[in-house]
C-alpha cells in the first residue's frame, strides 16, 4: 500500500506493507489508550477529506500521527535492530548445531553409546516440539522464549525510545488477527531446522574424519526389546535411503562394539537417518505450514473497524452526518465545493495571517488569484483549512508580518497551510526599519524548507514562474 503525505510542502511516499500500516496505526492506538487522544485535527481532515471506507480513513489517520510524532522513523530503527537480532538467532542456530553433534559423539571413540548419541541430536528437539504442539493445543498466545527472545534483542538493539512502543503493538496485533503462534512458529521452527541442518553436517564430518565404534549397553532393557526399539525407529529412515542394523547386529553390537567397517557403516547411517526423519523432516514440513498461515494471514488482514477498541475514532474521521455541502457560512473569496473539481491543482491562493491594522491589505492581486483574506480566529483557520484540504490549491503564497514575534503556533499553521498545496511561499512583508525579527522569521522558515520573499512572487503566484 502506498501513501501520500504532505509533510512541510514536500511530497512523501511511503511504501508500508499491510502489516507495518496495521502495525504503526495500533502503536498509535496504543499510546492513545494510555495517554489519551493526541492533536489530531489535521490528521482527521486529512482523513475526512480522503472519502474513501471507514478503515482506509483510520488508517490515514493513524499513518499521519505516526510521521507526525516520529513513529515511522522508529519502525525503520526497530526493523534494523530485527535484522540484527535475526542474525544473532541464526549464529546462535550454528553455534547450537555444532554442540549438538560434537556432544553426541563425546567420550571414547570406539565405544560411542547409541543410546546417548540419539538423546543428544534429537532429545532437546523432541521435547521443544511436543511443547510447541501442547501450546498450539491448549494455549491462546502459543508465545515462546525464543520469540521473546527475539523481541527483546530487537528493542535493545534498535537504540531508539519511541521503538519500545511498537513491540507490544505488535504482539496485539498478531494476536488479534491470530498470527502470533504462526509468526512465533516460523521463528521457532527456522531456529531447529538450521540448528539440526548444521549438526547434520557436522555429525558427517566429524564421521568422515575419525572413527568411531558404536555399541549400546543397558542393565534392565532386554535385547530384544533394544532390537525391535532400533528396528522400529529405523523403518521411516530406511525409506529414503539410510541403512538399518539387522537383528544379528543389533544382537552382537550389545555386547562390545564391532571393529569391522561394515558395521560403522550401517551405525553410522542409521545415525544420520535418525537426525533427519526425527529432527529435520518435521521441522521443515512444521516450518513451511507456518510459512503458509502466516503468508495466507498477511495477504488477508484488515483493520477490525467493528473493534470496540477502534470505534472511538469512527466519529472523528467519518461524521455521523457527512457535510453535503458548506454548513458554515463561506468567505466570498474562497470557491464554492460545486467549483472544487475545476479548481483543484490550477487555483492560486494568497492568504495573510494576523496582520496588524497598520498594514494596507488587501493588495492589488491578479484577477487569477483569489484572495484568502487574513486569518486572525481559529474559526477562519478551520474553515479555510477544510476548503483547501477539499480543493488543493496549485499554488499557496502566505503573507507574514515580520515585526511580529514568530512563535510556535504560527509556524504549526504555516507548514499545516503549506502541506495542502502543491507548492507553497511565503511574502514576508516590507517594514519600515530593520528589525531582528526578520531574521528569526528567515531561520524558522529555512527549517521548514518553505521559500521566501520581502516582495511579493506575483509572477511565480499566477504562472508558477518565478
Amino acid at each position: 500500500m502506498v501513501h501520500l503525505l504532505k509533510l512541510n510542502g514536500m511530497l512523501v511516499t511511503d511504501a508500508l506493507s499491510p502489516l507495518q500500516t496495521l502495525w504503526l496505526c495500533e502503536t498509535v492506538r496504543l499510546r492513545e489508550e494510555h495517554t489519551g487522544l493526541l492533536e489530531d485535527s489535521e490528521a482527521c481532515r486529512a482523513a475526512r477529506v480522503a472519502k474513501g471506507p471507514l478503515a482506509e480513513r483510520l488508517q490515514i489517520r493513524g499513518l499521519f500521527l505516526a510521521r507526525r510524532d516520529g513513529l515511522v522513523s522508529a519502525l525503520q530503527h526497530w526493523l534494523q535492530g530485527a535484522k540484527l537480532a535475526l542474525w544473532l538467532l541464526i549464529i546462535s542456530a550454528i553455534l547450537s548445531g555444532v554442540v549438538l553433534a560434537k556432544t553426541a559423539l563425546s567420550g571414547v571413540p570406539l565405544e560411542i553409546n547409541i543410546f546417548w548419541a540419539l538423546a543428544g541430536l534429537v532429545g532437546l528437539n523432541l521435547l521443544s516440539l511436543l511443547a510447541w504442539v501442547i501450546s498450539m493445543l491448549f494455549s491462546r498466545k502459543a508465545n515462546s522464549p525464543l520469540s521473546q527472545v527475539w523481541l527483546w534483542l530487537s528493542g535493545k538493539l534498535a537504540r531508539d525510545a519511541q521503538a519500545a512502543q511498537l513491540a507490544p503493538a505488535l504482539l496485539v496485533l498478531l494476536q488479534r488477527h491470530k498470527l502470533l503462534r504462526w509468526g512465533v512458529g516460523r521463528i521457532l521452527h527456522g531456529w531447529w531446522l538450521l540448528a539440526l541442518s548444521t549438526a547434520l553436517l557436522t555429525l558427517i564430518a566429524l564421521l568422515a574424519t575419525r572413527r568411531y565404534g558404536f555399541v549400546w549397553e543397558s542393565t534392565i532393557v532386554a535385547s530384544d526389546s533394544f532390537i525391535s526399539l532400533v528396528s522400529s525407529l529405523g523403518r521411516p529412515a530406511a525409506w529414503l535411503g539410510f541403512a538399518l542394523p539387522d537383528s544379528d547386529l543389533i544382537q552382537r553390537s550389545g555386547m562390545q562394539a564391532l571393529v569391522d567397517e561394515q558395521a560403522r557403516h550401517i551405525w553410522a547411517s542409521w545415525l544420520l537417518g535418525m537426525l533427519v526423519v526425527y529432527g529435520i523432516v518435521p521441522r521443515f514440513v512444521l516450518s513451511l505450514l507456518c510459512e503458509w498461515r502466516w503468508r495466507r494471514g498477511i495477504n488477508s488482514l484488515a483493520l477490525p473497524v467493528d473493534d470496540p477498541a477502534w470505534q472511538i475514532f469512527h466519529e472523528r474521521v467519518q461524521p455521523s452526518s457527512e457535510r453535503l455541502g458548506i454548513v458554515d457560512a463561506a468567505p466570498e473569496y474562497l470557491p464554492s465545493s460545486s467549483a472544487g473539481a475545476q479548481l483543484t491543482g490550477e487555483a492560486a491562493v494568497l492568504v495573510a495571517i494576523e496582520l496588524d491594522n497598520s498594514i494596507d491589505w488587501p493588495p492589488e492581486v491578479p484577477a487569477s488569484v483569489i484572495n484568502a483574506g487574513i486569518l486572525d480566529t481559529r474559526e477562519q483557520r478551520r474553515q479555510l483549512l477544510e476548503q483547501l484540504s477539499s480543493n488543493p490549491p496549485a499554488r499557496l503564497l502566505i503573507a507574514c508580518n515580520p515585526q511580529r514575534s514568530v512563535d510556535r503556533g504560527t509556524l504549526h499553521l504555516i507548514a499545516e497551510l503549506s502541506r495542502t498545496a502543491a507548492q507553497t511561499q511565503v511574502w514576508l512583508l516590507p517594514t519600515d526599519t530593520a528589525d531582528k525579527r526578520l531574521h528569526s522569521w528567515q531561520e524558522q522558515l529555512d527549517h521548514l524548507q518553505l521559500a521566501h520573499h520581502r516582495i511579493a512572487p506575483w509572477a511565480w503566484l499566477e504562472h508558477g514562474n518565478e
